[in-house]
């Protein structure tokens, strides 16, 4: 398995966009570094073929960036 780069925690919901690198995919939502008491269930998003994605339960927009 891949090392995961390791990010400080960030509070759910607190934001509306994030972006995301190809080392941080699959893409979920809530993120790893979310903590999960006070957020939605955990929902994979495609992300690779549009660059974008948006989760369906809290409407976070997701970008792809270059590493």
């Amino acid at each position: 398995m891949p090392n995961k780069i390791t990010m400080p925690p960030i509070e759910p919901n607190a934001v509306n966009k994030y972006q995301v690198t190809r080392a941080q995919l699959p893409l979920h939502c809530p993120m790893p570094n979310m903590s999960l008491w006070n957020s939605h269930p955990r929902v994979y998003l495609p992300i690779e073929e549009t660059g974008k994605a948006r989760c369906p339960y809290c409407s976070a927009e997701f970008v792809l960036v270059d590493d």
